[in-house]
């Protein structure tokens, strides 16, 4: 294990012993997002990335893709299930062909007068008299309406009820279904892991954009005091010129050199608003609401104690655990599974159809019970593609070459994320050895300035050299608390490394442009199961995923 691996395992270390202290910030007394007496809003940097993983609009996008996923993967194994659907539905007829043979015009019958059946019932008729008996029941039947029956059958009906339960079940499908699931389960998975991404990528930002603001408060409290040195020193001067102990010239150049600290600060302060602006913005806090924030730059174990939640696990050499390469892996999967299930058309599908109907044709208002009549059929279904004009091998070749396409990528992206790793463990290690160095810097500038102050005093040295310390010592205390933002972002970035995008573009590597993947040809209704599209002519306004 290198130096660097061992410092990334101190930090992850420290990470979790920093977890049970992160309660010792109960001693501030002012509790993290409330407002103290003086008005401004006490933010620490624990509420700060809480409030800002609340207020992204990345992370609220990936979770709406996460929902979504989830929909789509439910969707899919909806295919394995039975499919069952009810209708209702009522007809009124206004005119029909069938209206002559439902309502026959009796008042011209040449039928002779009934009851027809008694006309043969004499046993002792004569032969002659069968005959005529005969006769005039031929004529009886056709004097009435040949087709008065059929009435019962519904022709013609003004009135039509009907109540139907339509039954679908996909018997085999030779695995398309099971690769439609296994995608859209690598579609979930990758929503996942970009739901991590943008947390941690969140929280990144927002402890930027608090750090930055933490430094620029620094950085303007530096300026202030030595402003104030400044200001002490042509004090001095100018007492020791009312004396006679020094010339116009030294009080001149003390003049100078505050007048000129004056806009450093001026400068200073603007950084400082300019920065509060944007943690407010991030945090959709009010633009001119007073803010104090109350976790200093310096603080590592405020550091590990407000990223450790948003961290899933604890960074390691293993590139296969950054989330770009599980996101790629994801979609090397999705595509295996899209091939199987276009492959998987040209076998047979088979399904099962059940219709079960009951109709009524009352005369008027509602039927009663014993009016309905019922219809039930059952049936099986087989549908083969036998020719698609090259449909088929063209959407073959497209998941292929998409295939192709993403285990590329996955390649790719490992090895920009084993680089990534390195960089992030450089830049950490650097960013240590800057903060080390910087302390002893600060406190020999400190010590030296007063012992300048002292000789200036007793007249053993000159201003210049009271003037080259301070300025010694406003550059110490400046890299110093650069040093300690630059090594509080580089903590982030390493505890959130897993979850974390390709950080290499902040050490000023470019990364590969990526294309999006061009859009899916619309698929054509040849391979849905001959069940479903039978559920759906039956059923008008119904939709079978």
């Amino acid at each position: 294990m290198t130096r660097d691996s061992a410092l990334l395992r101190q930090a992850v270390a420290v990470l979790l012993a920093a977890t049970m202290a992160s309660t010792a910030a109960a001693q501030d007394p002012v509790p993290p997002g409330r407002t103290d007496s003086a008005g401004a809003i006490s933010l620490s940097l624990t509420e700060a990335v809480r409030l800002a993983e609340q207020k992204s609009h990345d992370v609220r996008i990936a979770r709406a893709g996460v929902t979504r996923a989830r929909g789509q993967e439910l969707q899919a194994a909806s295919q394995l299930l039975p499919q069952l659907f009810g209708s209702a539905g009522y007809t009124r007829t206004l005119r029909s062909q069938f209206s002559a043979l439902s309502s026959p015009d009796t008042s011209t019958s040449t039928g002779p007068p009934g009851p027809c059946e008694q006309y043969l019932r004499d046993p002792s008729a004569t032969t002659a008299e069968r005959l005529a008996g005969l006769e005039d029941a031929q004529r009886c039947a056709l004097g009435t309406n040949p087709f008065g029956g059929l009435g019962d059958l519904g022709f013609g009906a003004a009135n039509q009820y009907n109540l139907g339960l339509s039954l679908s079940q996909s018997i085999f499908t030779g695995g398309r279904v099971r690769s439609q699931i296994a995608a859209a389960r690598a579609g979930r998975r990758a929503a996942e892991v970009t739901l991590a991404s943008e947390r941690a990528q969140a929280a990144l930002t927002v402890a930027q954009a608090y750090f930055d603001a933490a430094l620029s408060a620094r950085l303007a409290a530096i300026a202030e005091l030595s402003l104030r040195q400044s200001d002490a020193v042509v004090s001095q001067v100018q007492l020791a010129r009312d004396v006679g102990r020094t010339s116009e010239f030294e009080l001149l150049r003390a003049r100078v050199a505050r007048d000129n600290q004056r806009p450093v600060l001026v400068q200073r302060q603007s950084e400082r608003e300019i920065a509060l602006l944007r943690l407010r913005q991030l945090l959709d806090l009010p633009l001119d609401a007073p803010v104090r924030l109350v976790t200093p730059v310096d603080d590592t174990a405020a550091v590990y104690a407000a990223i450790e939640p948003i961290t899933l696990s604890t960074a390691s050499d293993d590139v296969d655990s950054r989330a770009p390469v599980r996101a790629a892996r994801a979609g090397v999967d999705a595509g295996q599974a899209s091939l199987r299930a276009i492959r998987a058309q040209r076998l047979p599908s088979v399904s099962l159809t059940s219709n079960y109907g009951r109709v009524a044709f009352p005369t008027s208002g509602f039927p009663g019970n014993n009016e309905f009549r019922e219809n039930w059929t059952v049936g099986v279904g087989a549908q083969v593609p036998l020719f698609t004009g090259g449909r088929q091998r063209g959407e073959e070749m497209a998941a292929r070459a998409s295939l192709e396409e993403s285990r590329a990528r996955l390649e790719q992206t490992r090895d920009l994320a084993a680089l990534d790793l390195r960089v992030q463990e450089t830049a950490l290690a650097q960013a240590r050895g800057a903060w080390e160095a910087s302390a002893g810097t600060a406190e020999q500038a400190e010590r030296a300035y007063s012992i300048a102050q002292v000789r200036y005093r007793e007249g053993i040295s000159t201003q210049l050299e009271l003037d080259d310390s301070r300025l010694l010592l406003e550059q110490a205390q400046v890299n110093r608390a650069t040093a300690a933002r630059n090594l509080q972002l580089a903590i982030v970035r390493v505890a959130l490394l897993q979850d974390l995008p390709l950080q290499l573009q902040s050490a000023g590597i470019q990364l590969p442009v990526q294309q999006a993947p061009p859009p899916e040809p619309p698929r054509s209704n040849t391979t849905q199961p001959q069940a479903q599209q039978s559920a759906q002519q039956q059923i008008p306004g119904t939709t079978i995923p």
